[in-house]
């Protein structure tokens, strides 16, 4: 923790201030679901935004990618998986061949082939199945 930077400190109080702002602000509902979903969509809104301004230009583009990848997984669109294959992809690949094409390098064939034997969320199938053997066909 010590690594990051002290600017990004916020106390609870800015926080409890945002979480009223929330529910103040938030459109109402006669469902008690309704309403909590209404909050929910106007506390991440008023996070991302809050957030977004007190940010370095270089952790914007990581802060966009971490809010979305979560947003994404509690809807169910992505899972861990899926944000661990982005993240750490070829990591997961135990069988590493050299590339078969001059102008791809070890790590670029290994991230490749971890893409095509994953299966995302939703999908019955893998979607990125025949990438490696197209390209090596089609150098």
């Amino acid at each position: 923790m010590n690594m990051v930077n002290w600017m990004y400190n916020t106390s609870l109080q800015q926080y409890l201030g945002l979480f009223d702002y929330g529910i103040d602000n938030s459109e109402k509902a006669t469902l008690p679901k309704d309403r909590v979903a209404n909050i929910i969509k106007t506390m991440t809104y008023k996070v991302y935004r809050y957030i977004s301004r007190g940010l370095f230009e270089k952790d914007k583009n990581t802060f966009k990618l971490m809010m979305c990848m979560k947003i994404l997984i509690k809807d169910g669109k992505l899972t861990g998986l899926d944000t661990a294959l982005f993240l750490k992809c070829g990591e997961l690949v135990e069988d590493r061949t050299k590339p078969p094409l001059a102008w791809l390098d070890d790590k670029q064939w290994t991230n490749l082939r971890a893409l095509s034997k994953h299966k995302f969320a939703n999908e019955h199938t893998f979607f990125f199945k025949e990438l490696p053997d197209r390209l090596t066909r089609n150098d």
